[in-house]
């Protein structure tokens, strides 16, 4: 039997989303149906995209009787509260990164979840690509020897877009794009918690930060360095190095479709999108949702390849850095 999709917002990344899911079998992924604010909007991505139904709130697609699971694409504030509504209708959600502004929000979700037994997940597609998988098993299998330097850079010029920079939209460098690095670092250190976190960087004109470097130190004498900016291009890459050898991921570290090991390149390529896409590679976002779909199937509540307790380590994180750099929101005062 299909899982069964529904799709709330209709935004970019829930197109790009579609796009993905349209890339696996139909006898495993239905999109049954779309909700939107905009109900005109929702209604075009259903012509677009072939779904059956289309709300105007996303209280009628809590309500949907025939929907498995939520993919959620809203803005960084609305995760809290419309995470909340579709977990506490009985859906299980596929929710976008960052799971919640602070790490309060995200402990508040993971309890809402285990409170009404449904699935919850953050949507960090990247854990899931075959490079990643492959750089896991390679992790796992001691191929560096002991890890002692972490490094990720995610850097574009998103200044101009007002989700990104305006703080009652939630906007950050680190929410939107350096939570990918933290999410890197923490998955090659398996999750272990930082002995120290060094901040510095500089916060653009509304208050939200806008370039920062980040050095996460582990025991062992071992270290992640982390470089976010929304103010132009970095090479994007990320490498890992141990006492044994390198791992480099040489470039969109945060959908990686190659590895070079010790020299040695290894190519992961990705299906072709039957449609534009807003963001490049997001044919990839097609493995988390497989994964969803495995861990469904199996009655699980939450995924142990991204649990919730990863979640909270990497809001933790976040929010440590967001006090050394001074930026706050109104939800930190909830």
């Amino acid at each position: 039997m299909a899982t069964r999709w529904g799709i709330c917002s209709a935004g970019k990344i829930s197109h790009d989303f579609l796009v993905a899911l349209e890339t696996l079998p139909a006898e495993e992924h239905q999109v049954v149906a779309i909700a939107a604010r905009d109900l005109a909007r929702a209604q075009e991505y259903a012509q677009r995209h072939r779904i059956p139904r289309a709300y105007g709130s996303y209280e009628e697609l809590a309500q949907d009787p025939d929907v498995d699971v939520v993919y959620v694409g809203v803005i960084h504030p609305q995760h809290l509260p419309v995470g909340r509504l579709f977990l506490g209708a009985g859906k299980s959600v596929l929710l976008e990164k960052p799971l919640g502004m602070n790490v309060a929000e995200v402990r508040e979700l993971a309890q809402v979840a285990r409170t009404h037994g449904v699935f919850l997940m953050e949507a960090y597609w990247t854990r899931f690509f075959p490079a990643s998988e492959r750089l896991h098993a390679l992790l796992s299998q001691g191929a560096l020897g002991e890890v002692k330097v972490v490094r990720a850079e995610f850097g574009a010029p998103l200044s101009g877009c007002p989700r990104v920079v305006q703080k009652e939209l939630g906007g950050s460098a680190l929410l939107d794009i350096g939570c990918y690095c933290v999410h890197f670092a923490t998955m090659v250190f398996g999750g272990e918690r930082p002995e120290s976190i060094i901040a510095s960087g500089f916060l653009y004109s509304t208050g939200v930060d806008e370039t920062l470097s980040v050095i996460l130190n582990y025991r062992g004498k071992s270290q992640a360095v982390i470089t976010c900016s929304i103010m132009g291009w970095l090479p994007n890459q990320a490498a890992v190095s141990g006492t044994k050898g390198i791992i480099q991921l040489p470039s969109h570290m945060w959908s990686p479709t190659e590895l070079v090991v010790n020299g040695q390149q290894e190519e992961f390529p990705l299906p072709a999108p039957s449609q534009h896409l807003h963001f490049p590679y997001s044919t990839g976002l097609r493995y988390e949702a497989r994964h969803v779909r495995q861990c469904l199937l199996k009655g699980l509540k939450e995924s142990p390849v991204m649990s919730l307790a990863h979640s909270e380590l990497v809001a933790s994180i976040m929010d440590e850095v967001r006090r050394q750099l001074g930026v706050t929101y109104p939800q930190d005062q909830a």
